[in-house]
């Protein structure tokens, strides 16, 4: 339960790290709206994002990989429908914002779990 805790941590900062750096995504709510759309988030992360890269591995390996950029920004773009349509603000103005926004969200995913990687492992620091 602790690594689904922290999993939501990190994706809830990567995405206001992200509204905060990016212009044209904007967040209009509270750290509440950033916690539910986090929720969003990992939720297609878990469930669609394997489905989208198993139907087009054919492209990720013509591209060498880059094809998960498209992919990552079609999770941001759709968290950002799913968001509106529950009622929490988020907007995404276009492709090129959210393929910057979903870089951000990468980066400070990667950042944050290599600094969170005991406890994710589920090792104690000593």
């Amino acid at each position: 339960m602790t690594k689904f805790i922290i999993r939501w941590a990190i994706n809830a900062v990567a995405l206001y790290v992200a509204v905060l750096v990016v212009p044209g995504i904007a967040l209009r709510g509270t750290w509440v709206d950033v916690l539910w759309l986090a929720l969003i988030f990992g939720l297609l992360n878990a469930l669609v994002r394997p489905l989208l890269k198993f139907l087009t591995c054919p492209l990720i390996i013509l591209t060498l990989g880059l094809f998960t950029l498209v992919i990552n920004t079609g999770m941001l773009m759709l968290t950002s429908k799913i968001g509106q349509s529950l009622g929490f603000g988020l907007s995404v103005d276009g492709f090129w914002q959210a393929l910057l926004g979903s870089l951000v969200i990468s980066l400070v995913s990667v950042v944050m779990s290599i600094i969170f990687r005991d406890e994710l492992k589920g090792r104690k620091r000593e």
